[in-house]
């Protein structure tokens, strides 16, 4: 196993401006903020829409569509992204006046990931004029091409990172597309169907549309509790552009300005909504929205997302809830297999000449591959590729990496050197999919590995915990680390704030046989706080604790009535 180290920011010596923290504002500068402007969250500083290449093309055939009444049908993806996506795209077009509009998501198990062939011809059944893709579309030259061929216009909505040759759509709204000029890069497949919604209001607007009798023009703002939702689940970068989206739907989740499902999906995972966090999104309702994607169907957290009956979207809920427990099983059994593969790897090989993890297992359920990957990529920091069948012939890969591996690229090198091993693959940085034989996996796993060695010039990247330094005792209380909750919005690439310092150990406890429970006092300190490591490695739960070095986030625990300060500690060192 890779052994963490923790390391602190530079110091950063900027003048603290009016009305903040000091410490506060020395993690904003951690996170390369040096205008307090950078924190202005105001609607009025989001990104100009008609940066985004093709967006008026996209809007003119939308809207073309919209007044001559055809048929409109929006194709999803099955995660949480695609499912914000798609209610987005159907409850802003229905405000809009809209009147002949559905989704089509494909099953993951039947059909795979976009806008196939086949589901173009599975969507034909409905005689749509115009099928708009949502966070997915990139890739899709052979389903454009089969809905060309059936008389049926596409737009491309997407975020994913596009190849050389793009599909021959009306229009291909993605900010990450050659001679795209939209300032951020890092706009999840919901943030882009929101921008795509205010281009098409705007030429709406701009044909007197809502001057018609009975018709009301549309503020998108209240479809951002949507847009915060999927941007967080699908982990993008929190630039300013996406806290600013982030943060205003988190305002509206918070005030109950939000979706019955969103609402439902807050109350069955028991989280506190008026003071709701980006880190609630992540942990708790993306989680559930992406289990149905993974084992069953989508269709029920769209469903969840669009209804606007509370009793439906609380039974929703439910369903949602006891898809992700059986995903949750169903994860744990399959990583108690990925342990004993790696312990017997480990008896073949030292796992310090392994620079990039492929496994596969018979049995492995194709729909959790993704979240294993992710596990094991935590576990060893090494770049992982978790597979599972999709039939007799062919397997499904999901792959996660690490901070200096651009996974997609080195898919693509992969590729380029060994076309026979890999079909179709896809995907961005830190995340990718690909298709391959069953019968290469073996060549392919060795590719991979040679190519992570050669990219990472046989140097292992060992796990590093950023910390934002030490915490004065003074400040280890419940006001502050209300603070640092609402600074947020936190999330990848803006990470919430981590400290580090020496603690002597009071007592400690095991509970429930896997989260470590302490209480420490600060070196040089008088004052007692409980600490708590959850899901805690072995090795630490069987150690005798007496001095140790904690990366810790500030925490409120909430018992009884009663609000403590606790640490949720990221790293511990003995």
């Amino acid at each position: 196993m890779n052994h963490k180290t923790i390391k602190r920011h530079e110091a950063n010596y900027l003048p603290t401006p009016k009305n903040l923290h000091p410490k506060l504002w020395e993690i904003f500068a951690h996170r390369q903020i040096s205008n307090p402007e950078d924190l202005n969250y105001g609607l009025t500083e989001l990104a100009d829409y008609t940066k985004l290449k093709d967006i008026h093309l996209a809007a003119r055939r939308i809207v073309e569509a919209i007044e001559q009444e055809q048929k409109i049908l929006f194709v999803g993806d099955y995660d949480a992204d695609g499912a914000t996506s798609c209610a987005l795209g159907l409850l802003a077009l229905k405000a809009m006046g809209a009147s002949n509009i559905d989704f089509i998501v494909p099953n993951r198990f039947e059909f795979g990931y976009g806008l196939s062939p086949e589901i173009v011809r599975v969507a034909a059944a409905q005689q749509p004029h115009l099928l708009i893709t949502v966070d997915n579309g990139i890739a899709s030259v052979d389903g454009v091409k089969e809905a060309n061929a059936l008389g049926i216009d596409v737009v491309i909505t997407d975020h994913h990172l596009p190849a050389e040759t793009l599909p021959d759509a009306v229009a291909i709204v993605n900010p990450n597309q050659l001679g795209d000029e939209f300032p951020s890069k890092a706009l999840a497949g919901v943030g882009v169907i929101f921008y795509v919604m205010i281009a098409v209001r705007a030429e709406l607007r701009a044909r007197q549309w809502f001057a018609r009798p009975g018709s009301t023009d549309v503020n998108m703002a209240k479809f951002l509790d949507l847009v915060a939702l999927g941007t967080i689940a699908d982990v993008v970068p929190l630039d300013k552009n996406n806290r600013i989206l982030v943060e205003n739907g988190l305002r509206r989740i918070r005030a109950n300005a939000c979706r019955p499902g969103i609402k439902a999906l807050i109350d069955i995972s028991k989280r506190n909504q008026p003071a709701l966090a980006a880190s609630d999104l992540g942990f708790a309702l993306g989680p559930r929205i992406n289990a149905a994607g993974r084992l069953d169907d989508i269709q029920i957290g769209i469903e969840c997302l669009l209804t606007e009956s509370w009793k439906t979207a609380e039974s929703l809920a439910e369903i949602l809830d006891d898809i992700n427990t059986e995903r949750k099983t169903i994860e744990n059994q399959m990583k108690s297999e990925a342990d004993k593969h790696l312990a017997q790897l480990s008896m073949e090989i030292s796992i310090e000449d392994v620079y990039g993890i492929a496994l596969y297992q018979p049995d492995w359920h194709q729909g959790v591959v993704g979240i294993l990957a992710s596990r094991i990529k935590e576990r060893f920091h090494v770049p992982t590729i978790i597979f599972a069948e999709i039939d007799e012939e062919r397997l499904k890969g999901s792959g996660r990496s690490i901070e200096g591996f651009h996974l997609r690229d080195a898919l693509e090198a992969i590729y380029l050197k060994h076309p026979e091993l890999i079909d179709v693959f896809g995907g961005h940085a830190m995340a990718a999919g690909l298709t391959i034989q069953k019968q290469h996996f073996k060549a392919f796993a060795l590719a991979f590995n040679e190519m992570v060695s050669a990219r990472l010039n046989q140097q292992k990247i060992h796990a590093c915990v950023m910390s934002d330094g030490e915490l004065d005792e003074h400040v280890m209380n419940v006001d502050f680390a209300h603070l640092l909750k609402c600074a947020g919005p936190w999330g990848q690439s803006f990470p919430e704030p981590t400290f580090d310092d020496y603690f002597n150990v009071v007592d400690r406890r095991v509970l429930q046989g896997k989260h470590l429970k302490l209480q420490v006092v600060k070196k040089k300190g008088q004052q007692v706080f409980d600490a708590i490591l959850f899901n805690a490695p072995q090795d630490i739960l069987n150690q005798a604790l007496d001095k140790v070095r904690l990366a810790y986030r500030l925490d409120v625990n909430e018992f009884m009535g009663r609000r403590t300060v606790q640490l949720l500690i990221e790293y511990i060192e003995s």
